[in-house]
């Protein structure tokens, strides 16, 4: 991606979710002069990659695949004590081109993720198959807002503000903001966040771009720090 994309998209992000009347962490508005001159304060931050994170997974196509995500608090992975066993995330999703972060299952986390306001979030789910693909025979029990239900493999679901859906281990995902319903502002809570090496995509994917530095930077993403 270029810097000048993400540069642009973060500050639509910002603007979007302060419509909503969120308001993020002081150092998310922070210039690179800033955090470099605050690095021993963020050090925390920094080895649990909390903030920033703009993406097209290598596609070269941000608009459709790809998001602006902030992460706001995030345990350690590391912490044989447990102490933090959580993550929370804000996902950004422009719905001109049904923007979407594409299939994928993680290993070890569990996650809820909400709508928390703007437009209409579509979810598809499939179960791993035997060969590490999708099944596509099986059904796949699903909890939205803590109620059980019973989905066919990549059927559309609906998820409106406000409400929410849990994807458990080895369940493929992908979610979007369905088109012309408004720029989708989607929440994620669960266990600690390793994007490290815990995101499997069904089709090989860069989960964090390279950058073509055409312009300044304005933001620093979580994992330049």
């Amino acid at each position: 991606m270029k810097r000048s994309e993400i540069n642009e998209a973060i500050d639509k992000a910002i603007d979007r979710i302060e419509e909503y009347k969120i308001k993020l962490p002081m150092f998310a508005y922070w210039t690179p002069e800033q955090i470099d001159s605050n690095k021993e304060k963020m050090r925390r931050i920094a080895d649990r990659m909390i903030g920033w994170d703009v993406t097209d997974f290598g596609t070269g196509e941000f608009e459709k695949i790809g998001a602006v995500l902030f992460t706001v608090r995030n345990g350690d992975k590391n912490d044989k004590e447990n102490k933090a066993p959580y993550a929370e995330k804000y996902i950004i999703l422009n719905d001109k081109e049904e923007q979407q972060i594409p299939f994928h299952y993680h290993i070890s986390k569990t996650e809820d993720i909400i709508n928390r306001g703007g437009g209409v979030m579509v979810v598809e789910l499939y179960n791993k198959g035997e060969d590490g693909g999708l099944d596509t025979a099986n059904n796949i029990k699903v909890y939205m807002d803590a109620i059980e239900y019973t989905v066919k493999p990549g059927e559309k679901i609906e998820v409106m503000p406000g409400n929410s859906i849990t994807i458990e281990p080895f369940v493929y995902h992908r979610f979007y903001a369905k088109k012309d319903n408004g720029m989708l502002i989607a929440g994620e809570v669960s266990r600690v966040n390793d994007d490290t090496c815990d995101n499997v995509f069904l089709v090989s994917s860069e989960r964090f771009c390279g950058i073509d530095e055409d312009v300044d930077k304005k933001y620093v993403l979580a994992n330049e720090y």
